[in-house]
């Protein structure tokens, strides 16, 4: 009724008298339908008695789980030939009309090779194993392709199908199913990968969007330096395979730094690094909140002057208003998107203006924008991949504490560039950038952004009191408050900084009656009255000078 759509919501019911619900236990192997008990003569009295009597192996020898999830797979879950008819227009924004759109809704073995990919893992024996399913064409070992979102050729070197959690060797995989395939290094959950003949054409499939950015971060090492190759390996690996866990090397300390969701995700991530590596003993530090910088109001144009002098941009900076992050959050505006598009959507649903719009040189994974507004320039085709990679390089550090930069608009409004590429290369044009954009930053008003966790919280109604004392004496917001049965219903928000010793506390405040849940809902500006301390805080910890930065720092000299 909630989620499906008009023409489906009565298929996608799912009734019990059809077999579409079984219930049995996973850990004693047994499971039941309705049509399987009937046929078979069981009744609930039969399972008691089993469990009274402790007769369930003979239970899981009647009624096999595998029979009941089987059954109930091969009798309802549609087949790809129907359900890619209106599984693709959802998932895929190009031309249904073409010959990869019609060969992708027959579900046609024959067409061009088209995978989208689901899932990565690391094999210890086989090394990185892309999973995915095959829309159009057939994926055999050997197979030249091209991954779309990675822009790099490939070669499957072996494909194979999944029986349980158990890879079997094939020669070939046809559409609408599963394929995992090795040698693809470069593949990531929601790669596209297509035949090479489709190369620069492709359009890839709509990409996975997660509900939350890494928020916070710990440092670790091994306890022995001689495993520290062992250590970097695993936390490769595990980076690949959980695209929501964020691994980094602080160049300046030398540590290394897990990002994950929450304090949760770390222990877990712990957790899995000890499985990995056999009990590797590591030292960890306490968790610590990840910040963003950002700003609050528009400042430039400012100049920033190469090294040696020849070379000078200028740039202007803006903070993105809420409808463009709305879309960038949503993934509907994304780097490497068809340039009408994007520019059509930022017209449409944000108002943007129409030459800005068009001209946008990159996006950024911490949802920045780069906008060239610049006429007629000398030069500006040669170093526009230079003054890309010094945005992304500048926007990964702000001048505040050195934390990556958020929802900033960087405008190009001129430049004067070097004829002689020997005076223009990237150790002249990337710092003078940077020098633009962080005078910019300075003069707009900046400010950090804190992330905020939404928290839903249960208790009794004797102990809502001490709930909700916990909450707002941590800076947190109520939202809502309800009766639901016999408990009462808590809804609000709690910066994630005020969230490591949580549970404690809720636990003491409700004599361990309440039960809650934590979801990272995203980022708000941090209080006026705590910035300038979290800022000279996480300064001192990265080891940096004690004083902030001032535009006049970044001016030419």
């Amino acid at each position: 009724e909630l989620y499906a759509e008009p023409e489906f919501k009565k298929v996608w019911k799912v009734d019990f008298a059809k077999g579409q619900v079984a219930f049995g236990s996973a850990l004693h192997k047994w499971g039941l339908t309705v049509p399987i008990a009937q046929r078979k003569g069981f009744k609930f009295s039969n399972i008691v008695d089993a469990y009274e009597k402790g007769y369930v192996e003979e239970l899981a020898k009647e009624a096999p789980l595998y029979e009941a999830i089987l059954d109930m797979i091969v009798e309802h879950v549609p087949n790809p030939l129907e359900a890619q008819k209106y599984r693709i227009p959802k998932l895929w924004k190009g031309d249904l009309e073409s010959e990869v759109g019609k060969a992708m809704l027959n579900c046609d073995d024959k067409g061009p090779t088209v995978i989208c990919v689901s899932k990565v893992i690391s094999d210890p024996h086989a090394g990185l194993v892309a999973t995915g399913r095959v829309f159009s064409g057939t994926a055999y070992t050997g197979e030249d392709v091209y991954l779309v979102m990675a822009r790099d050729d490939g070669k499957i070197q072996q494909v194979g199908l999944y029986m349980g959690p158990y890879r079997e060797v094939c020669d070939s995989v046809v559409a609408g199913n599963i394929v995992a395939m090795l040698g693809l290094d470069r593949a990531r959950a929601g790669e596209t990968i297509v035949d090479k003949v489709l190369k620069g054409v492709m359009v890839p499939f709509e990409r996975l969007r997660y509900i939350s950015e890494p928020v916070v971060t710990m440092a670790i090492e091994p306890k022995h330096t001689s495993d520290l190759p062992k250590l970097v390996d695993a936390l490769r690996r595990m980076a690949i395979e959980d695209p929501t866990l964020y691994v980094k090397i602080n160049e300046e300390t030398g540590e290394y730094l897990i990002a994950g969701m929450g304090q949760l995700h770390l222990e877990i991530a712990l957790w899995d690094l000890q499985q990995r590596t056999g009990g590797l003993e590591v030292v960890t530090s306490p968790p610590i909140v990840v910040y963003r910088e950002t700003i609050r109001k528009s400042a430039g144009p400012f100049e920033g002057k190469s090294p040696n002098k020849h070379n000078r941009v200028y740039i202007k900076v803006e903070p993105l208003d809420s409808a463009t992050m709305e879309l960038l959050e949503r993934s509907e505006i994304y780097d490497g998107q068809d340039w009408r598009v994007r520019a059509k959507i930022l017209r449409e649903k944000a108002g943007w203006d129409a030459d800005e719009a068009r001209n946008i040189w990159s996006i950024d994974e911490h949802l920045n924008i780069f906008v060239d507004v610049t006429k007629g320039l000398q030069h500006l085709r040669e170093v526009k991949d230079t003054l890309i990679s010094g945005f992304h390089w500048t926007m990964a550090e702000g001048p505040l504490c050195h934390e990556p930069v958020r929802g900033v608009k960087v405008v190009l409004v001129d430049a004067q560039i070097h004829e002689d590429p020997a005076h223009r290369g990237p150790a002249q044009m990337m710092p003078a950038l940077k020098d633009a954009i962080m005078c910019g930053f300075l003069s707009a008003k900046p400010t950090l952004l804190e992330p905020i966790m939404k928290i839903e919280a249960k208790c009794p109604p004797d102990y809502i009191s001490g709930l909700t004392r916990v909450i707002v004496t941590r800076r947190g917001k109520i939202l809502n408050l309800e009766s639901a049965g016999m408990l009462m219903s808590v809804k609000g928000e709690i910066p994630v900084a005020e969230t490591f010793d949580l549970a404690n506390e809720i636990r003491s405040a409700t004599a361990g009656r309440a039960f809650w849940a934590l979801e990272v809902r995203g980022w708000e500006p941090i209080p006026e009255s705590l910035l300038v301390p979290t800022i000279m805080k996480v300064r001192e910890r990265k080891g940096l000078p004690k004083e902030i930065p001032k535009p006049e720092d970044f001016m030419p000299k």
